[in-house]
């Protein structure tokens, strides 16, 4: 079965389209109507969703370190740049980011290129 990708809220939701049109089912915290909710919110929607959950914000990963389960966290960490370079950047690990769900590992971190 293929993942499933929740995006968070600081990402743009034109990320959740790349992934779709990647053949991925993406959603946007903004279609959940969860644009201004908390941390523990969002968590709960992935979980419930069995959604990978892309993130820049590093409270997910406390969350996670202190959890025996929960979604995975797509950690992404792409410095000041625009949405175009952010998505070229999150598509283009793609294959790392699917070979790390794959070996189910609960935090996964796409740094910037340099």
């Amino acid at each position: 079965m293929s993942p499933r990708f929740l995006i968070d809220a600081q990402l743009p939701p034109a990320l959740a389209e790349a992934f779709r049109h990647a053949g991925f089912d993406a959603v946007h915290v903004a279609d959940l109507g969860l644009l201004s909710a908390t941390d523990r919110q969002i968590w709960s929607a992935a979980v419930e969703q069995s959604a990978a959950l892309v993130t820049k914000d590093r409270d997910f990963l406390m969350i996670r370190a202190a959890s025996d389960s929960g979604p995975t966290i797509i950690w992404i960490r792409s410095g000041n740049v625009g949405n175009r370079g952010l998505i070229d950047q999150v598509t283009g690990a793609l294959p790392a980011i699917l070979a790390a769900i794959e070996r189910q590992e609960a935090v996964i971190e796409v740094a910037a290129r340099r």
